[in-house]
């Protein structure tokens, strides 16, 4: 029997069988096969959610194989991919044409549609998450009916679907708006956590793309400013960015979190080494500053709330991990994007502060995370859909203004549950 897990290990499944269709008419046959016996379907990406959103019961589709540029169209400022396409292949296709996507999230080895379908986001108030940027997408529903889906045609399953949590059936192609090619001047430096939280409006307002990691234990936050920059590329030499990129954000920290592990009490000794790396500043094609690589394994929760309630709830999070005397190895990551209009996005209707905690893989994370979620459970948080939370059906739905409207959408595409799993039952119900 076949087996697959995701990334962080946490998530398993024997599926009964492992489709890579490579093309769109292979997809409606699989639909309509699995359709034929009563089984279930799960489309899985790169495996990189943390919650159980992707896990095959029955029917496993990669769409590996579904990885094309379909069309460039540089006059519309858009382009259109099959969903299977991992960001970093897309993000090298976007540089061959001299094009960018306006925002990313910090990793691109997820594939587009589970990127867009979980409501990853990246950075930058004046921008919005990677889903706001859909122009259309075509879906193969349950019935095995292929639509295409814009705000002019299906639009009520456009309006929905832009973060479908795979829920609504198979996504098969994207069509995305992107910009020119733009490069980044990227300034990386340690500040007192008390500064940030005192001037972030400042930060956030001044910064095209502004995100800090407070590292517990310590009084210091890791920033990240990211500013448009028209001056060329500028980027340290390959031994300045392996050492910096690779050795100290991988291997050194990996041994850090190893060391961690072994001996807990350790942990705020060790976390002070990491606001020591100085300032550094660069210029670089866009996503080669969005994006790094993530070698270091963990497990991670992350919760979207209003902006304004970012420093009160931060500086609970801070307290209750001195009170409580959690040993925390791993930096509290937070970012922030504008608001949009998409019922299932964790920005919808608000601009949003995004609060990230993460454990070293291996380690007991259940008492930390449950207590960071309550905290930020005051404030009428959002779990990313992709990441560990505790949240069902019952409490999110008071959470998103349009949850019903995605729902009628759902009941209407898939009415026999064809697309479900444990976990969307747990969230959407049935």
């Amino acid at each position: 029997m076949p087996s697959w897990k995701n990334w962080a290990g946490n998530q398993q499944s024997k599926p009964f069988r492992i489709e890579r269709p490579a093309s769109e008419s292979d997809v409606v046959e699989i639909i309509r096969q699995a359709v034929l016996n009563k089984q279930r379907v799960k489309v899985v990406g790169s495996g990189h959610s943390f919650t159980g959103i992707a896990v095959p019961d029955e029917v496993m589709i990669d769409l590996t194989r579904m990885n094309r540029v379909v069309n460039v169209d540089h006059t519309g400022g858009v382009i259109t991919v099959q969903a299977g396409i991992v960001l970093s292949e897309l993000n090298a296709q976007l540089e061959l044409h001299q094009l960018s996507m306006p925002n990313l999230g910090d990793v691109t080895y997820q594939t587009l549609a589970g990127a867009v379908s979980t409501s990853t986001h990246g950075t930058g108030l004046q921008r919005t998450g990677l889903a706001a940027q859909i122009r259309a997408f075509k879906l193969v529903t349950a019935s095995g009916e292929v639509l295409a889906c814009d705000p002019g045609q299906n639009a009520e399953i456009f309006h929905c679907g832009r973060v479908s949590l795979g829920a609504l059936g198979v996504i098969t192609e994207v069509t995305l708006n992107v910009v020119p090619a733009f490069n980044l001047r990227a300034v990386e430096q340690p500040m007192r956590i008390s500064h940030v939280l005192d001037n972030f409006a400042q930060l956030i307002e001044e910064n095209d793309f502004f995100e800090f990691y407070w590292v517990p234990h310590t009084k210091w936050a890791l920033t990240k400013a990211n500013n448009v920059s028209t001056d060329a590329i500028d980027s340290p030499g390959r031994f300045a960015t392996w050492y910096n990129k690779m050795f100290m954000e991988n291997y050194a920290f990996g041994l850090l979190c190893r060391v961690g592990k072994l001996f807990p009490k350790l942990i705020p000794k060790l976390a002070t080494i990491l606001p020591s790396s100085g300032r550094v500043e660069y210029v670089n094609v866009s996503h080669r500053i969005f994006s790094s690589k993530r070698l270091v394994k963990f497990y991670e929760m992350e919760y979207s709330i209003a902006l304004e309630s970012l420093v009160p709830a931060l500086r609970e999070v801070m307290q209750m991990v001195e009170d409580r005397g959690f040993r925390i190895s791993f930096p509290v990551e937070v970012r922030c994007t504008g608001s949009d209009d998409i019922p299932l996005s964790t920005s919808t209707g608000r601009r949003s502060a995004y609060i990230a905690v993460h454990m070293f893989k291996g380690s007991a994370y259940t008492e930390y995370f449950s207590a960071v979620e309550t905290i930020l459970r005051k404030y009428e948080g959002r779990p990313h859909w992709g990441k560990i939370h505790n949240l069902n059906a019952n409490d999110i739905s008071s959470l998103y203004p349009e949850y019903q409207r995605f729902i009628e959408v759902r009941n209407q595409l898939d009415p026999e549950g064809v697309f479900t799993n444990d976990y969307l039952r747990r969230v959407l119900g049935r």
